[in-house]
């Protein structure tokens, strides 16, 4: 008995040993090398978060529009599906905001600035029915590539400690974001038939695309942060 009171003690002492605070343990396992800092603090990522929601709807409703106007059957079931995809992106990060500490979702979901707005009604001019591959350049040559290059950029630089609740949004939509372009760049190559169309094509790209630079990206000025190193001048 009493040198079963003896390993029992011993046994008491070795794991004393191993939680004893002379031996302080590291914050991270050595095999998780995720990193607690990210790219952007609270406000930051509400922020953000706001801007991609505003964006979100604003796609929702144009597509939502096109549906019931473009006279391809074809193309009419895809945006209708990805109507959808982003009336869902909406929903994610308006339940996104709260857990940010900004209960009045609506006060963040405005555009970044007025070139944003500008670029919206640009994107959503072309309404003839004969349109169609305009109405399908704005939006998977210009407004889904950009909004790509922003998520991915938000997703890797945010941290992967404190802020995994966005990161899994932000996976999940980019599943929806890839596929939708994949979708839609098809759709934009079955309808060009002619060096005509492909002017047309080419044409709106371009005018929509010096709104977009103007407007600094879907989030405005950063949206994928600045590729620029600052240089110290030395004296």
């Amino acid at each position: 008995m009493n040198f079963e009171l003896q390993q029992h003690a011993a046994w008491i002492a070795e794991r004393a040993s191993m939680t004893d605070t002379k031996r302080p343990r590291e914050p991270f396992a050595p095999w998780d090398r995720r990193s607690l800092p990210g790219l952007f603090d609270v406000d930051e990522t509400a922020k953000r978060i706001g801007h991609y929601k505003w964006v979100e709807i604003k796609l929702f409703e144009a597509l939502g529009g096109w549906v019931a106007t473009v006279p391809e059957l074809d193309i009419k079931l895809r945006l209708g599906t990805h109507c959808y995809h982003h009336a869902w992106h909406a929903e994610l990060f308006d339940k996104r905001l709260p857990e940010l500490r900004e209960m009045q979702t609506e006060r963040l979901t405005i555009p970044p600035n007025d070139h944003m707005v500008e670029f919206f009604e640009a994107m959503t001019e072309p309404e003839a029915a004969h349109l169609t591959i305009e109405k399908l350049v704005g939006v998977y040559r210009v407004l889904i590539p950009h909004k790509i290059a922003a998520y991915t950029y938000h997703r890797n630089g945010t941290s992967e400690i404190t802020d995994m609740p966005t990161i899994r949004i932000l996976d999940f939509i980019l599943q929806d974001e890839f596929s939708d372009w994949r979708e839609g760049e098809m759709l934009i190559q079955s309808m060009i038939e002619s060096p005509e169309e492909l002017e047309r094509a080419m044409s709106h790209q371009t005018k929509l695309e010096k709104i977009m630079l103007a407007a600094g990206g879907i989030v405005g000025p950063g949206s994928i942060g600045d590729p620029y190193a600052e240089v110290v001048e030395e004296n």
